[in-house]
């Protein structure tokens, strides 16, 4: 343990944010670091607790709990508080492949399960996580370390995103020639398109994949197999071919309406913008433009969120986030919302902190449902008609959301963006492999083996198990490694 009385003698603290109504003129990322003095100090508040809840990394009631990739938080905690930066990282990554993402993008479920939260708030988990890997960058320990032989196996891993980005790792850690291929002209996957740079800058994802080029991982891109290159040539060519494509086919929203033009997916507004900013900062003029539209975002999430923060740079004259849950409240319920799960309260994130700075209220419409969209002459979206809805357990024991005749109202539109989440992998993949899919569409492969009905043929990552946080995509691309190192070599050196 740090210091006995640490979580008694300090509070918490966190890195303060750029301030809103500077940070919406620019695309750069919002978050302020920490001086390393006050980082010792939290990391002194660690109780090094006998039963760690904070890397259980678990899904209970619908959720997660603790580090899905069962970080070592108490021990890296502990030699923060002593200086021991390098030691920090050297047990950071012996179960992260990817801190420097974790630390910028992870909602911190680790924080949600931290035993000083019980009793007050908890230990300033991710921050110190981010500190220790850029600490690293800037010392310079973070450098290349290809394997000292190869195996003379071949595999190829199918998408760039967290899961095949940390299988790609771990499977050439082992010695085996790894080809990551990525459809996009960009690896990172959802890192790159997906997740907007003011929340992860590009350059710190190109910086790891330059690292991973350099210990030997091959990266083609701009190739969709299954497309470009049939899957079935994959399973010939390589000793083994992982499956890592994601879950990407979007949740249908077919009601009245939706064919007008300015109702699009989330995915397709958030890629077009991230990719013209990449390419051109914004001046190809290749994306569509939420600049002076009344915006209106169906969904509550993350996803939903960075709709709301692109919008709101690109100067849009509204915008108003739809959500079907109730408002949560501001403290913890005991009963419905027990610690360790992650706590479900009242909280604005950065979009909506950012969107209330501008147009002075929080964009969130809680306990929502569009009923139709409304064009004018030419097809064009103009209003939304809504009606508020109540969550009800039917006679059958399902729950249920039912309107409240009386609330209906229309909200003004030029645009809105679907964000309700995603319907499982596409089927392109499975289809030509004849791949077992479950219920859910979602590629099947045992969990703990991540192997398929196909020989030679694993799974991991949201495509196995749908769509989930980053932190458990690198889970999976991790176990899946130790898993295909296994079948190849009859054993595994991977931890």
């Amino acid at each position: 343990m740090s210091t006995p009385t640490g979580f008694m003698e300090y509070k918490r603290q966190i890195p303060a944010d750029r301030n809103p109504l500077e940070r919406v003129k620019d695309w750069q990322e919002f978050h302020k670091h920490m001086a390393e003095d006050e980082l010792r100090t939290q990391g002194a508040r660690c109780m090094d607790c006998g039963t760690p809840y904070c890397h259980t990394g678990m899904d209970m009631a619908g959720g997660t709990f603790g580090c899905p990739v069962h970080n070592l938080i108490p021990e890296w905690n502990n030699l923060v508080y002593r200086g021991l930066w390098r030691e920090a990282l050297e047990r950071l990554h012996k179960t992260n492949n990817f801190p420097e993402f974790t630390g910028r993008i992870c909602p911190a479920p680790c924080e949600g399960s931290c035993t000083v939260g019980l009793i007050g708030q908890p230990v300033t988990i991710k921050t110190i996580e981010e500190a220790i890997i850029e600490k690293g960058f800037e010392e310079g320990w973070v450098v290349p370390q290809p394997p000292e032989k190869r195996t003379g196996r071949r595999v190829a891993v199918i998408g760039s995103g967290p899961a095949g980005l940390a299988c790609a790792a771990q499977l050439n850690k082992a010695g085996h020639s790894v080809t990551v291929y990525e459809r996009s002209d960009r690896v990172g996957g959802l890192l790159t398109y997906g997740i907007p740079t003011m929340k992860l800058d590009k350059g710190i994802v190109q910086r790891r994949v330059d690292l991973l080029i350099a210990e030997g991982i091959e990266f083609i891109t701009g190739t969709e197999i299954g497309k470009d290159i049939p899957a079935q040539q994959l399973v010939d060519e390589y000793d083994a071919v992982i499956l890592c494509g994601g879950a990407t086919k979007p949740r249908e929203f077919n009601i009245e309406g939706s064919e007008l033009n300015g109702v699009v997916y989330a995915m397709d507004f958030l890629n077009g913008s991230i990719k013209s900013y990449l390419d051109s900062n914004l001046e190809d003029g290749n994306y569509l433009s939420a600049q002076d539209k009344n915006v209106i975002v169906i969904g509550g999430g993350d996803t939903g969120s960075d709709c709301v923060a692109t919008s709101v740079r690109h100067g849009c004259s509204t915008v108003t986030q739809f959500g079907t849950h109730d408002k949560a409240p501001l403290e913890r319920d005991p009963i419905s919302n027990p610690w360790p799960q992650f706590p479900n309260v009242y909280t604005l994130d950065y979009a909506q902190e950012e969107a209330k700075a501008i147009f002075g209220s929080d964009p969130r419409e809680f306990s929502i449902m569009t009923t139709k969209f409304v064009g004018d002459e030419n097809g064009n979206l103009k209003e939304l008609h809504t009606i508020q809805i109540q969550r009800i357990v039917d006679e059958t024991g399902r729950k249920i959301y039912q309107p409240i005749p009386g609330t209906e109202k229309v909200f003004p539109a030029e645009l809105a963006l679907i964000a309700i989440g995603f319907d499982g992998p596409e089927q392109t993949l499975p289809q030509q492999l004849g791949l077992a899919t479950d219920r859910w569409t979602n590629v099947k492969a045992r969990y703990g083996k991540y192997n398929t009905n196909v020989d030679k043929v694993f799974a991991a990552g949201d495509m196995r198990r749908g769509q989930s946080l980053v932190v458990w995509a690198i889970n999976e691309g991790r176990e899946a490694a130790r898993e295909v190192d296994k079948y190849l070599m009859g054993s595994t050196v991977l931890v």
